[in-house]
């Protein structure tokens, strides 16, 4: 079984060849403004605009935690817009992070990849603005995507490892 390759980097620019999947982590309240969402708007306005679309669509769609949008920006590449965090605050109960939605998202995810024959990359999910601790998502992706024999590449902006 393969590892996840830690760079220092930006995620929305990978640099290996084949398709790619560019996965982060979003709210289910339909905000987009804030950490590595930021990076991907300047890039691409296709999935902040899907993603605003899906929120606003979600009494007809399947929008909510752990669901999964994929939004093709380049021939090669697509954005993966997990929901795994409920609602944007810290409050009383605890960090906005989902871990069980981060989950269910990540399967999604894989068999996506699988059946686009992708890599995946993605910064550190939901231990931005989501309050996640790395050492309970890293366990998450080995398992339902490095397990899969699927190729992750988690990038670095230069901040500590939580």
């Amino acid at each position: 079984m393969s590892e996840i390759t830690y760079i220092r980097g930006d995620a929305t620019a990978p640099s290996v060849k084949g398709v790619k999947v560019i996965a982060h982590v979003c709210n289910d309240i339909g905000g987009w403004g804030k950490g590595f969402v930021l990076a991907l708007s300047r890039r691409w306005p296709e999935p902040e605009a899907a993603f605003r679309a899906w929120h606003r669509k979600r009494a007809s769609n399947d929008f909510g935690l752990g669901a999964v949008q994929f939004v093709q920006v380049e021939p090669y590449v697509w954005v993966a817009n997990m929901v795994g965090q409920r609602g944007i605050r810290t409050g009383s109960k605890g960090v906005p992070v989902r871990y069980e939605a981060i989950d269910a998202a990540l399967e999604k995810l894989a068999e996506k990849a699988t059946e686009l024959g992708a890599s995946v990359h993605m910064p550190r999910i939901g231990c931005g603005l989501a309050g996640g601790k790395w050492s309970r998502v890293e366990p998450l992706i080995t398992e339902r995507l490095v397990a899969k024999d699927i190729a992750v590449t988690v990038y670095d902006h230069g901040e500590g490892r939580s």
